[in-house]
């Protein structure tokens, strides 16, 4: 299971079974920014641990982009 949560609870969440890899940690970020859109606050933070999926230049570009 990976939640992304929010002071308020869950904003976004995904079952797999096995490990997740870097494209499909790519599209959980893809579909949360999606999810966030339209309710971004001027100081809204996405926080990543050092797991080498994290670390993936085109999701860094996403995010940088949101």
């Amino acid at each position: 299971i990976l939640p992304a949560l929010s002071l308020n609870g869950i904003l976004h969440a995904d079952i797999q079974a096995g490990v997740y890899n870097a494209e499909m940690f790519k599209n959980f970020i893809g579909a949360l920014l999606t999810h966030m859109h339209p309710f971004l606050e001027p100081n809204s933070v996405i926080v990543l641990d050092n797991a080498s999926i994290h670390k993936a230049d085109e999701l860094q570009e996403m995010v940088e982009a949101w």
